[in-house]
Formats: structure tokens, sequence, C-alpha cells
């Protein structure tokens, strides 16, 4: 039986994780009382019984989790953007690359954040296969359903009283400096970070990201990149569909409550639209801990995962 410890676990993230494993027989879940869930020596208690440990916490909180960690054995997996570009960590991403092998002996693994998920799914095979140049200038906007904000966001939306504004899609991270794109921009070995538009919509949850690309940026055609996405998504986590057009339309909410991603093309000859769904709760935060967690341990990685 597989002990695991959840810092954090009232959060968004922490709590889908604890609803997936609770529904698991192989898993058993350290859980601390209310009032010591927050008493570092409780918590590295419960992380120094555990095999595994997920961080559920702010980036400030998580690097002081990690050192409460120290020469406990745990195996931490890190929600946080903490260690994203950390080359201590092995960036949980395990369909890219050898990410896969990384994360199966690594005892630091940092989940990635769910818009740089979509994004890297996207690009990092094609930089790496040469059909995309590293220093493209890209664009990148994504459609998140409000849940990604974590539970502030969630009661604002969910306000009998809310502001009207939040009747229509709401882009955000105006300044260009959102805190994925230094995980974006390595993960892909890119020399430019994207000029990036993330929008929030009125819906819990879901994920639309969207990379357009002109043929000129290319050293190869739309066919070419098809090909090469049949060619590297073969698991049943990360799935290239060649037809997912819903009649002229792609919803960004179509993945939602699922921990499966889909990777579609669309566009014509000259204008190419690479596009990736998911939830940003599953794929893109509880889900992928849970895979990575699954590889680590050497389970089948859709174990306890809805596909």
């Amino acid at each position: 039986m597989t002990k695991v410890f959840i810092d954090g676990s009232a959060g968004t993230t922490g709590l889908r994780i604890h609803e997936r494993l609770a529904a698991r027989e192989d898993i058993s879940c350290i859980i601390l009382p209310d009032e010591v869930r927050k008493d570092p020596s409780a918590r590295r208690e419960a992380m120094a019984q555990a095999d595994v440990a997920f961080l559920c916490l702010p980036d400030a909180a998580a690097i002081e989790a990690a050192e409460l960690a120290k020469d406990t054995g745990v195996a931490l997996i890190d929600t946080s953007t903490a260690h994203r570009t950390d080359d201590d960590w092995t960036y949980g991403f395990a369909e890219i690359g050898s990410l896969r092998g990384h994360i199966a002996c690594s005892k630091r693994i940092s989940n990635p954040g769910c818009h740089a998920s979509g994004f890297v799914a996207l690009i990092a095979p094609l930089v790496s296969n040469g059909l995309l140049k590293r220093d493209a200038k890209l664009s990148c906007f994504s459609l998140t359903g409000y849940s990604g904000g974590g539970k502030k966001m969630i009661a604002e939306y969910e306000s009998t009283e809310r502001n009207k504004l939040f009747d229509a899609p709401r882009q955000y991270a105006l300044a260009q400096m959102h805190k994925h794109l230094p995980e974006m921009v390595k993960t892909c070995s890119l020399e430019f970070a994207p000029a990036f538009c993330p929008i929030v919509g009125d819906f819990y949850s879901g994920m639309e990201v969207t990379v357009p690309v002109f043929a000129s940026d290319l050293t190869g055609t739309i066919e070419d990149i098809r090909a090469l996405y049949a060619q590297y998504y073969t698991g049943k986590i990360v799935h290239f569909d060649t037809n997912a057009d819903e009649g002229g339309f792609l919803s960004a909410n179509a993945f939602s409550g699922r921990d499966d991603m889909q990777i579609t093309v669309c566009g014509n000859d000259e204008r190419i639209l690479l596009v990736s769904r998911f939830d940003n709760l599953g794929k893109g935060a509880s889900g992928a801990a849970i895979q990575n967690m699954n590889i680590y341990l050497g389970l089948d990685e859709t174990t306890g995962l809805c596909l």
C-alpha cells in the first residue's frame, strides 16, 4: 500500500487529487487534522511517513515544504510554479522527449502549469524535430475555465451578486509577465517568449490553447505537422485527433472533468492553428500530478484517471 500525503489538500488541485486517490485501493492517504495541517513539524512528520507527497501550495510555501522534506526519503510532486525551471527537479510532462524516463527515477518532480501544458505539447515536438526554429516569435492564446483561478475566483464567479463583467470572457496577464512563460520557453528550447494572451471564461473547467503559425515560419508543411503529432502522441493521455471539428467550432470545455489532452491541427497551407484541449484541473494540474505519481511508482500511468 502506497502512502500519500497531500500538503495543501484544501485547494482546488489538492481536492481533485484527493478525489481521484480516494477511489483507489492501492493508496492510503495521510490526513492531518485541521488544527495542525499548517504546522511545520506535523507536515514534516507526515512527509516522513509518506512514499509520495503532493505539494499543492503557493510558491513560497512549496519551497518551504521542499526544505521540510529534506532527508525524509519522500518523493515530492510540486504543483506550484516554484521548481518548474529548477534543474534539480524533473519537469513532469511525461510525453515530451525523455521526460517519462526521468520522472520514473526522480524524487523531485515539478508539475507543469495548465497553460504551459497546452503550449509545450504543441511546440516542443516541432522544435525538437526541426519543424520550427528556436528563434521563432510565436503568439499563443489560451481559454480557461474560472476554476484555474482557485477558490477566490470560483467564489467570485459563482456569487449571486457577481460583477456583470464576469458574464463575458476576460483577458488577463496584460503586462506579458505570466508566471508560466519561463517554463514554456525553457521546456520548448525557445529563444523568445511567446506573446501570450490568457483568457478566463464563464465556465468551471476546461482549457483550449491555440498557437497560430505561418507556413513561412516552418521548415515543413501542415501535413508534416500532422504526421509528426500522429507519430509523437500515441498514448491514451495525450492523443492526436485529425478531426476535432464540432460543426465549425472547438469548445474550450469539451474535456472538462477528464485527465487526457487532445491535440489537433486546423487551418490551411498558409495559416495554421495548433490546438490543444484538456481540463485545466486534469492534465493541466491534478491529472498530470497523478500520472507522474503512477510513473514514479512503476504503475500503468492511466491508473485512477478519467479518460
